[in-house]
């Protein structure tokens, strides 16, 4: 069944620019237009299936971890494969220098390749912090290849940059910290949040005079 199917609505601002996965996870194949393109790798057993696990917000990366741990001590390598988190690049401004992290984009989500049956059903469900699966009651509702791409890769905005965690306000004063006008305090008087830009108004001369600058060149005053 396919993931539409059982209700699972993926908004488009909620679509990977970029995906934290181990080596051999990801593959880099090159499509029409000859651009290149992030795709999984095909599966090591044929059995195993895509689904979706429902964690508690902020323990994604604990529940990967205790998953991975039970692996060991089940001895569940054949039955699970690839665990991923989704996760994409972003860049914040701490003490007035840029710091670029990765940041999970669909809390609570952990995909997890698996050949699942009724026994690998209660381990997961009792992993602590697992709430349960992607699907309805005790059914869990696997996904394709295809589907599992679309959560875990955009391609056309793979090439963007980090976009930045910041909020600035109209008539908010800042310093513009990189350019020519490196040092200069302004007050914001446009912000445009799509190009990740503002629109500064700078005292010079005397004159009050629009700038306009990306978020990452100015820092607030305090």
């Amino acid at each position: 069944m396919a993931a539409e199917e059982s209700g699972l609505v993926l908004p488009a601002e909620h679509l990977a620019d970029h995906v934290t996965a181990e080596d051999g996870n990801v593959t880099v194949a090159e499509h029409e237009g000859g651009v290149a393109q992030e795709v999984l790798t095909p599966p090591v057993n044929e059995s195993f299936k895509w689904y979706i696990i429902h964690a508690y917000s902020g323990f994604e990366r604990k529940v990967k971890e205790s998953l991975e741990g039970r692996i060991q001590a089940f001895g569940l390598q054949n039955k699970i494969g690839r665990i991923m988190i989704p996760t994409e690049p972003v860049t914040e401004i701490v003490n007035g220098k840029k710091k670029t992290t990765e940041k999970v984009f669909l809390p609570g989500y952990v995909l997890v390749e698996m050949d699942l049956d009724n026994d690998l059903w209660h381990v997961i469900k009792n992993t602590p912090r697992v709430t349960g699966f992607l699907g309805t009651g005790d059914k869990p509702v696997s996904l394709t290849e295809e589907e599992v791409g679309s959560i875990l890769f955009r391609t056309d905005v793979s090439s963007e940059k980090p976009r930045l965690k910041i909020k600035f306000e109209k008539n908010e004063s800042v310093r513009i910290t990189e350019g020519p006008f490196a040092n200069f305090n302004g007050v914001i008087d446009e912000i445009n949040e799509d190009r990740e830009t503002l629109k500064v108004m700078v005292t010079i001369f005397g004159r009050s005079t629009p700038v306009e600058l990306e978020f990452g060149k100015v820092e607030k005053v305090v």
